[in-house]
């Protein structure tokens, strides 16, 4: 939805006080807002040179099917975002992607814990992710553990396996991306998996798999197990 009077774009100044974003929101519910709309609300107000409502239409242009998830620096560059609405607007991406991932996903095969994981798969350094699972094998929470080098310093099964304890996971899977696109484990991947296996098995939480990935696929430890024993 675009506010227009004639062919000049509105202010919020010039649209009825009732049709403004936070009052629509308030009088009408979330589901009567736009995106441009939403946006709104969330950057709050507009910069020197143009409106909220402007400035939310410019946004949206970087937020596509192809890139749903626009750079910090790309945002940076549009003019009336600094870094604080950047962070602003790519927080608020990333939790409504996983609180819908949360609620829907269930973990089955390798590939699922790829699709969840991907969006990590062109970070510039090692990310380590940890996903509780309940009973059904659907996901309870997604979290980042560690940023760096995968080491048995920073993956400790006690960081690992402390926030899944008070979920009261069932199991858990975890993944790191390799920032040079090597989906070859290292010595110490190898050894932080084989600790993690070790310390499900007496916390009664269960690695269900580790997957090593990036931009051009994934390694999954229990599809290769799987393939060795056959």
């Amino acid at each position: 939805m675009t506010y227009k009077k004639g062919a000049t774009t509105l202010r919020l100044t010039d649209i009825d006080s009732n049709d403004r974003p936070r009052e629509k929101l308030r009088n009408k519910g979330a589901l009567s807002l736009c995106d441009e709309e939403l946006l709104a609300i969330l950057l709050g107000s507009g910069s020197a040179t143009q409106d909220v409502l402007s400035l939310s239409k410019a946004i949206l242009k970087e937020i596509t099917p192809d890139t749903p998830t626009p750079k910090f620096e790309t945002l940076c560059k549009i003019t009336g975002i600094g870094p604080a609405k950047a962070s602003l607007i790519l927080s608020a991406i990333e939790f409504g992607r996983r609180r819908t991932q949360e609620s829907s996903i269930k973990i089955l095969t390798p590939k699922d814990i790829y699709g969840i994981v991907i969006p990590y798969a062109n970070k510039k350094q090692e990310h380590f992710i940890v996903i509780s699972l309940n009973g059904a094998q659907e996901v309870i929470a997604i979290r980042v553990i560690s940023v760096g080098l995968v080491n048995q310093t920073q993956v400790h099964p006690r960081e690992v396996f402390a926030d899944p304890l008070t979920d009261r996971a069932s199991s858990i899977v975890v993944a790191h991306n390799h920032p040079s696109g090597s989906l070859t484990p290292s010595q110490e991947d190898l050894e932080v998996t084989e600790k993690l296996i070790q310390a499900g098995k007496i916390l009664g939480i269960p690695l269900l798999d580790h997957i090593i990935f990036s931009t051009k696929g994934f390694y999954s430890f229990t599809e290769e197990q799987s393939k060795n024993t056959v």
